[in-house]
């Protein structure tokens, strides 16, 4: 069976694709999977393109640029302009550059993190220091350092507020599973007995700054997942319609064991070309 929509218990009004403005996707598990893209994916795509529909390729992934990631996308058969990229190190930056605009706080930052961080902090006016910074902000790298992860402890022990960009504990590699951000920031609270502020999924944060970006509303934009317990609940709490996909992490059969349910599920973003 290709489609099951599931009744929606919430007092917003059901959506289906033909009345959704916007679009929100993840990108693995989604879009492509092991820099293979997923059958549908680069038709969708340009169906949203032809259409001018609204959309971002949501990802808590740190360490690459807009830029980057749409040469990665490219690679894989899929065309994806970078400003349709949003990542969790741009949602980062836009919500600390909030907190600045609405606090005493000044605007340095510690950062620990690869250059899709440190650019986009760059970019939202952030200083990056090693000396008296305001934020020690945790991102995913390739590269963690004893040194660096230290650091890190002194500034926030010193009162520096501690952000990540996301909770993820493990990442993929061709040889396995590496720390990852998740991982990280628990050593880092374990040594300072502070928790960080972790702005990606399933914070809905991630995806009220995606939509500010793209100029969405919640009653109008859809967000595509394949996990239950980031894409979906996260989309849920934000207002989204959302779709599970089983192309990726959740499968069938493991959706009735969470208390929340997806709007719908398919098979894959293929089963999404006629709604659209």
């Amino acid at each position: 069976m290709a489609e099951e929509s599931t009744p929606n218990t919430s007092t917003s009004v059901y959506r289906n694709g033909h009345e959704i403005e916007c679009w929100l996707t993840d990108m693995d598990g989604v879009l492509v999977h092991e820099n293979q893209a997923i059958p549908g994916a680069a038709e969708l795509i340009q169906r949203w393109v032809d259409t001018s529909k609204r959309f971002l390729v949501l990802t808590n992934n740190s360490i690459y640029t807009p830029r980057d990631l749409a040469a990665r996308l490219s690679a894989s058969g899929l065309e994806v302009p970078e400003e349709n990229i949003w990542t969790s190190a741009l949602a980062t930056a836009q919500f600390l550059k909030d907190q600045v605009q609405s606090s005493d706080s000044g605007n340095r930052a510690y950062t620990i993190g690869e250059a899709g961080l440190t650019t986009a902090l760059h970019e939202a006016g952030f200083i990056l220091t090693d000396t008296d910074p305001d934020f020690v902000v945790l991102g995913e790298t390739r590269t963690y350092s004893f040194e660096a992860i230290t650091m890190a402890v002194r500034h926030i022990l010193a009162g520096a507020r501690f952000i990540a960009t996301n909770p993820d504990a493990t990442g993929p590699s061709k040889d396995g599973p590496l720390p990852a951000t998740g991982a990280i920031a628990a050593m880092i609270t374990k040594a300072t007995g502070r928790e960080p502020y972790i702005v990606g999924k399933p914070n809905p944060m991630m995806f009220r700054s995606a939509m500010n970006q793209i100029d969405a509303h919640s009653e109008t934009t859809a967000m595509i997942g394949d996990r239950m317990d980031t894409d979906i609940i996260a989309g849920m709490e934000a207002g989204l319609h959302t779709v599970l996909v089983l192309s990726g992490i959740t499968q069938r059969d493991e959706v009735a064991s969470f208390p929340f349910r997806p709007n719908q599920i398919l098979d894959s973003v293929a089963d999404l070309k006629s709604q659209i």
